[in-house]
């Protein structure tokens, strides 16, 4: 599985989307919202909880693995004409 990560972690699309990935899950199962992590002690209560939920772990990573995959191509890795980026492609020009 080859990905570029470097241009990958250039675009803030994507760490949002990875960021979201990961946190959605564990407040969606806790039944909590984000309004309620008013606090880090209670942020790390959450996180806590998350890891010890063999559920919820599982749940994070099948959402992170739909935000890394890139369903326009066949299988897991990039395209070879994305592996060669070295900052994330700007279509505006194209469109």
């Amino acid at each position: 599985m080859k990905i570029n990560w470097k241009v990958r972690f250039k675009n803030p699309n994507f760490i949002a989307q990875l960021v979201l990935a990961i946190f959605v899950p564990v407040l969606a199962y806790m039944g909590i919202t984000a309004q309620d992590l008013t606090t880090w002690n209670a942020v790390g209560e959450v996180l806590f909880e998350a890891v010890s939920n063999p559920y919820v772990l599982v749940l994070v990573v099948v959402s992170v693995y739909n935000s890394i995959t890139d369903p326009t191509v066949k299988g897991l890795s990039d395209s070879k004409q994305a592996l060669n980026y070295s900052k994330p492609k700007d279509d505006k020009k194209y469109l």
